[in-house]
């Protein structure tokens, strides 16, 4: 089981994480699909941040950040590929649901793409379910959104 930590914005190993997920985006979209958050806007203390921990070694990494007063959007949800399949993301979401419900949110909405098929799965076995896209990705043709009540 992974060891889950709040970190901030600037965490020097949530800039690796993140950064690694954005490659691996870029591998499968082209960049005017990637839809990355800036690590250094002043908004990002309305972010909560966590990593999760194998042995010392960061596995991956995950956001929420609030939508409305119901809703929060997962984000920057990653995981090291030679954590995957090791119930590092499971872990992950749910401590990220979990604070999510402690703060009165009862609902968690994403986006992912079309080239994510480990990804659709994994929100999919999790509860999750499609919505119609929203937002910045409501004119992004790969773009899939989904949510859950939690």
């Amino acid at each position: 089981m992974p060891t889950i930590t709040a970190v901030q914005a600037n965490h020097p190993h949530l800039r690796q994480l993140v950064a690694k997920l954005d490659l691996e985006l870029l591998e499968r979209y082209p960049p005017e699909e990637v839809f990355g958050i800036d690590l250094d806007d002043p908004s990002m203390d309305q972010v909560f941040f966590i990593i999760a921990y194998e042995d010392g070694q960061p596995a991956g990494c995950g956001a929420i950040r609030p939508l409305d007063g119901n809703c929060v959007e997962l984000k920057r949800f990653f995981v090291e590929r030679s954590f995957r399949r090791k119930g590092v993301a499971a872990a992950l979401l749910y401590c990220l649901e979990e604070h999510a419900k402690e703060r009165g949110f009862g609902l968690v909405k994403l986006e992912t793409g079309t080239e994510q098929p480990e990804s659709l799965y994994f929100y999919r076995k999790h509860g999750f379910y499609e919505i119609p896209r929203y937002g910045p990705y409501a004119d992004c043709p790969t773009s899939l959104c989904f949510e859950k009540v939690i």
